[in-house]
């Protein structure tokens, strides 16, 4: 059963709601992009995901390829990222599998971090953005525990989708110590991650 039969009704629906709300101005904004080193180990979680949902991780190697920032561009992106964080209910791996880590399409409606930031990923993907610009990336939280989240790279700064909040950061104003994250060119190969670099202030 593929994910966009069963949840197109209501994103229709949510798309509605949320183009009648204010959007997030991007008329002016920090432009930052996290510090990207060496290749690095690959999440177990992603390596199960890949065995059960093999055609989300299949394409090959493609150039890099970034989001071109519109307001427009933005505004969908803002759009998707509010409406999972609405429609899915958040449930811990443990509650809704029975173990301690997971990583799953929200087929019916419940999921985890990495759960809300997949959904968001194959949406946009859906919609026409590149596969190589939507990353799935790990950090630390203020605790020192692990959390996923989807970043959108594009030419003019990385932005981050997360699911604690509606609101679309540069990637240097996240309260997260970034690790790891898929390679631009390959969703299968990941990459260590340093300190967002410093920003450069762009208004337009």
């Amino acid at each position: 059963m593929r994910l966009s039969n069963v949840l197109a009704a209501a994103f229709a629906l949510a798309a509605l709601a949320f183009q009648a709300a204010p959007a997030q101005a991007f008329a002016s904004r920090d432009i930052a992009y996290a510090s990207v080193g060496g290749e690095t180990s690959i999440p177990f979680g992603w390596l199960d995901f890949c065995q059960r949902y093999k055609a989300e991780c299949a394409g090959g190697v493609r150039p890099a390829a970034d989001v071109n920032l519109t307001d427009s561009a933005m505004r969908e992106i803002q759009q998707v990222n509010s409406y999972v964080n609405h429609a899915i209910e958040a449930v811990s791996d443990m509650d809704h599998w029975g173990v301690v880590d997971r990583w799953d399409l929200p087929l019916d409606g419940k999921g985890d971090c990495e759960d809300y930031a997949l959904l968001k990923r194959k949406l946009l993907i859906e919609r026409g953005y590149p596969r190589q610009a939507l990353l799935i990336t790990v950090v630390r939280d203020q605790n020192d525990e692990g959390h996923a989240i989807l970043t959108v790279k594009t030419n003019g700064g990385e932005y981050i989708l997360d699911n604690l909040t509606d609101e679309l950061k540069p990637v240097d104003r996240i309260p997260y110590r970034l690790v790891k994250r898929q390679s631009q060119q390959d969703p299968n190969v990941w990459v260590a991650l340093g300190p967002a670099a410093a920003p450069v202030y762009a208004s337009r």
